[in-house]
């Protein structure tokens, strides 16, 4: 069988695995950004619809703008919270639509629907430390050019916006160098920390009154208004009788006081978003049924069936695969400096990239990700099959071949055993790996161990990170221990006390 064959037999796998993701298409799933406020308006949509009548599903903290752009028009989400100086500066980045008709007006020619604001705008600003300002005399925007040793610290998301930093160092003319991306959560306790001088923020963000920050005047008027919306699916209506009118109850009813004392409950007090959103609904509609939140025991055990689908499936695509491509490059040289320097350069790309680039191959969530991890785990597979064959010790090699065994016998009847010691290790380091990589799945909605640490960082809570972090840990550390047991088994005695390749 030639690599072509094997990498076509990888990617029906993985089909296969896009397929079964697709099922349940009469659930209406929703999406969110990853940020508190973002998670909770998925929420309240998500309790208005089920109180509708309506089947939801809440892929939460699925990545930025464009992951969640992307998601709604391939239809793996249904709908998401947006606003909408984020639709007219990003998503309709360069159609100069000014008004909320004219970009209705666009969004429907492309099947999707914007809904009425839900009553509150929240607009970007930047915030610095209150006694910092006051000591150099910064209260606008403008303020900032007298100050070029200012570090900045922005959201990665800010840092490559059309609204972001590119168009404010422009509009400003402002001459700061020392500029870098973070974490949104991670920027506000690095300007408590006074490692960075300036952020930005959301303005109804509750780390400015917790950290007694200062909102820099956009005098200049640079940032156009962000009012929140709902975008969903032009075909929701159909699909699900009541839906569109669930989410139309939502429309004007949240200002800005209260968006901000939502966040607030979950940054600042520790309520789960579950629990915000239900009280908002509770409060603004009378819908007194809240979901019920997780608990401990039962989050570790569904994300740790969740991680063992994506190490499981990806590492028996990649054993499947990367076997006989191993042994194809041991048997072919000139073929095998090609697959050897294929398999190498895709563990180059980095991991996160990886995940983003299958994302419009197979939509978010698992497929995406087992898609990342197969193709991560292929090189040390790949490399010790190749290695363990070519370094078989010559006088066994020639014994073989004296036997007057055809090359498929001697492949299955010797060398492969005599090379089990070393694609054994390569397998066990792939798994490794794999255990560790998919943690980063969570970040387009594969769930697993990477949820509780992002939800963590997000939240600077110490026991959700280590929800994630130890049974991940633990996970790898039971894999390589699996993959040590099964050589004892495997492997004559003899053969795993050979000396290892090369």
């Amino acid at each position: 069988m030639n690599s072509a064959r094997l990498l076509a037999l990888g990617v029906a796998v993985l089909l296969s695995v896009a397929a079964a993701a697709n099922a349940g298409a009469d659930t209406v799933t929703i999406g969110s950004k990853a940020f508190t406020e973002s998670v909770i308006l998925g929420e309240i949509a998500a309790g208005a619809l089920r109180d509708a009548g309506v089947a939801t599903h809440h892929r939460r903290a699925l990545g930025g703008t464009r992951i969640l752009w992307q998601a709604l028009l391939s239809g793996d989400i249904d709908l998401y919270p947006e606003y909408t100086g984020t639709i007219a500066r990003e998503i309709l980045a360069g159609k100069n639509l000014g008004s909320d008709p004219a970009m209705r007006a666009d969004l429907a020619r492309q099947g999707i629907v914007m809904t009425a604001t839900l009553g509150f705008n929240d607009t970007y600003a930047i915030g610095m430390r209150r006694a910092e300002a006051a000591r150099l005399g910064i209260h606008r925007l403008s303020d900032l050019a007298r100050h070029p040793a200012l570090r900045f610290g922005f959201s990665n998301e800010f840092m490559d916006r059309s609204d972001g930093w590119p168009a404010l160092r422009t509009a400003y003319a402002l001459p700061q160098r020392n500029v870098r991306g973070l974490d949104h959560d991670l920027a506000y306790r690095a300007l408590a920390a006074g490692e960075i001088d300036a952020t930005d923020l959301y303005s109804t963000d509750a780390e400015i009154a917790y950290y007694g920050l200062s909102v820099l005047t956009d005098d200049r008027r640079h940032f156009p208004a962000y009012d929140a919306v709902i975008l969903y699916r032009a075909d929701l209506a159909r699909r699900v009788p009541g839906a569109v009118a669930a989410l139309k109850r939502l429309e004007g009813k949240i200002d800005a006081g209260r968006m901000a004392a939502m966040n607030a409950a979950t940054k600042i007090r520790r309520v789960p978003e579950t629990r915000v959103a239900g009280a908002f609904l509770s409060d603004a509609f009378g819908i007194t049924a809240a979901p019920d939140s997780e608990s401990r025991p039962y989050r570790i055990l569904r994300t740790t069936g969740e991680h063992l689908t994506l190490v499981a499936i990806s590492l028996a695509a990649a054993i499947a695969v990367a076997i006989p491509l191993g042994v194809l490059a041991a048997r072919r040289p000139r073929t095998g400096h090609a697959i050897l320097a294929a398999v190498g350069a895709v563990q180059t790309v980095p991991s996160l990239a990886l995940l983003v680039f299958m994302i419009p191959l197979f939509g978010i969530g698992g497929t995406p990700a087992v898609a990342a991890l197969f193709l991560y785990s292929l090189l040390p597979i790949v490399r010790n099959t190749h290695a363990a064959l070519v370094h078989i010790p010559p006088p066994l090699a020639e014994s073989a071949l004296a036997l007057g065994l055809p090359a498929w016998a001697r492949l299955r009847l010797i060398e492969l055993p005599l090379a089990a010691p070393g694609i054994l290790a390569g397998i066990k380091t792939s798994a490794v790996i794999n255990v560790g990589t998919a943690t980063l799945g969570a970040l387009i909605g594969a769930g697993g161990y990477g949820q509780p640490i992002l939800t963590g960082i997000r939240l600077d809570d110490i026991g959700l990170i280590l929800e994630g972090a130890v049974p991940a840990a633990a996970l790898a550390l039971l894999v390589q221990g699996a993959f040590e047991a099964a050589e004892r088994w495997l492997v004559p005695s003899a053969l795993r006390h050979m000396p290892p390749p090369g």
